[in-house]
């Protein structure tokens, strides 16, 4: 008897779960001078993560020329706000003020991007910065060209102005 209530719940389990599977439709339209089959386009997470063109990358693809701003931590300082020009030309300008202190440091430079096109490197005379491009913001990286994780990662993003 007990075997019997078991088989029919899992029966009635498995009938349940069969009925909620999502099944899939094309559909399929005739134009009056032509008999193609036109099927609607099918999105999933691999189809959105793909760019659109082969070959996108931050270099190309996005409008990464600019000024970005962020305050960085500073380990004994409040922190140094850091301006960061980009200029088309691969060239930069930086200005880093350290707060609470009357210390000011400016460098200019090239800037070269890497293999993926999607990181830059400043190449100054005192800067030496790894950034990771996105769409109006720069991620601050280490010197390993990681991301810096921890409680004030937040504070490594710089904005476009």
């Amino acid at each position: 008897m007990m075997k019997n209530k078991m088989l029919m719940l899992g029966l009635a389990s498995t009938l349940f779960l069969a009925s909620c599977s999502k099944k899939e439709t094309t559909e399929t339209t005739t134009t009056a001078d032509s008999a193609t089959a036109v099927q609607p386009a099918t999105t999933d997470s691999i189809t959105k993560a793909t760019p659109t063109a082969a070959g996108d990358t931050s270099e190309n693809a996005l409008d990464w020329a600019g000024t970005y701003e962020a305050t960085v931590p500073c380990a004994d300082c409040p922190g140094i706000k850091t301006s960061l020009t980009l200029n088309n030309d691969k060239t930069f300008s930086i200005t880093e003020e350290y707060l609470d202190r009357n210390s000011k440091n400016q460098d200019k430079g090239s800037f070269a991007w890497d293999a993926t096109g999607s990181i830059i490197t400043l190449k100054g005379k005192s800067a030496n910065y790894k950034y990771k491009v996105g769409e109006n913001v720069l991620i601050q990286l280490d010197m390993e060209g990681k991301e810096i994780d921890g409680p004030n990662k937040d504070l490594y993003k710089f904005k476009k102005k």
